[in-house]
């Protein structure tokens, strides 16, 4: 296993006055069923997956029965695997499935904040209310865990580490990766995140990519999850975003999911595929770029749809509309 900066390769280079100001780098890497088909970078280089792995963190939901017990919908499921933006849709949703648990918002453990969602941002100002824990983007995975947490019958601090709930995630992590955790962190939800590397990941991803439903427990969930977040992209990230509106470009073959630092993986059912990256310095903007790159190389994304064009190239302007530099991806990336 390598340091993340070991061995990347640059993905996208911003030029202003001529002159090269910025160079994203990167390891990512394409699976299959049997291994690796494409790379960049290093294979082994050790991240943090962030919220890339909600879809990891969420097969217990599915694998212990809790899901179908509470009679969750496939909109659930997508919201579990959300880096939602916390808009109305996504706050609603949180809030009626924390309810038919008989919860309430203060038996979240994710925290508050202010809500991407520029609507109910300023809903909040004008009614004088507060972020509350719903409004977090992981709102959604949370009330997954709180689900699987009631129908365990286990404690309430369902984020720590000795937690039957967490111990079933980074079991589960470990077996679709095929690879020992090579450490955890606390996430920004607080919950653990489980390091690996980026071959791991795409790994991970190709088994979601082939899994069918009705072999088995760990297949059927992967599959129900893969499905779910491809139905309904407006559920895993918002308007505007880039899982959203890359996913929407597939017209619902395909489920990507960021992380926060510069993480993005993706499934791809038909072609039986699994992508994951890291952008080593963390940017979301070379991230995004970089998975572009990646879906249309595949030939999963029509690399003239709006939604990729303004990721892969274009011109940057200023407060004033003066043209002052522009974005590419690098020479040979993604080949």
């Amino acid at each position: 296993m390598a340091k993340v900066s070991e061995g990347a390769i640059p993905v996208m280079e911003v030029w202003r006055g001529g002159l090269l100001e910025c160079v994203h780098q990167a390891h990512a890497v394409i699976c299959d069923a049997k291994g690796v088909v494409a790379a960049w970078g290093n294979p082994q280089a050790v991240i943090f997956p962030r919220s890339s792995a909600k879809m990891l963190q969420a097969l217990p939901l599915l694998e212990t029965g809790a899901a179908d017990a509470l009679g969750l919908s496939q909109a659930h499921l997508a919201l579990s695997c959300a880096s939602h933006e916390g808009a109305a849709l996504h706050v609603g949703m949180a809030a009626r499935w924390i309810a038919d648990l008989g919860l309430t918002e203060s038996d979240l453990r994710c925290g508050a904040h202010e809500p991407g969602d520029r609507t109910e941002r300023d809903r909040l100002i004008r009614a004088g209310e507060r972020p509350c824990q719903l409004h977090n983007n992981c709102s959604g995975k949370h009330s997954g865990f709180l689900t699987v947490t009631r129908h365990l019958k286990a404690g309430p601090e369902y984020v720590d580490i000795d937690h039957p709930l967490q111990k079933a995630v980074r079991a589960a992590t470990e077996e679709v990766t095929g690879e020992t955790i090579a450490g955890w962190g606390v996430d920004g939800c607080s919950a653990p995140n489980f390091a690996m590397t980026v071959g791991g990941l795409a790994r991970a991803m190709a088994q979601y990519a082939t899994a069918r439903e009705g072999y088995g427990a760990r297949e059927s969930a992967m599959h129900r999850l893969t499905r779910a977040m491809a139905a309904h992209p407006d559920l895993v990230a918002g308007e505007g975003r880039a899982c959203t509106e890359l996913m929407r470009a597939m017209g619902g073959r395909v489920a990507i999911k960021t992380g926060a630092e510069g993480v993005f993986v993706a499934i791809l059912p038909e072609k039986g595929l699994g992508i994951a990256l890291k952008i080593v310095d963390g940017g979301t903007r070379g991230a995004e770029a970089a998975i572009t790159a990646l879906l249309a190389r595949v030939g999963a994304l029509d690399p003239a749809h709006p939604a990729a064009v303004k990721r892969m190239a274009g011109v940057q302007r200023n407060w004033r509309g003066l043209e002052t530099g522009f974005y590419r991806m690098a020479d040979g990336f993604p080949g």
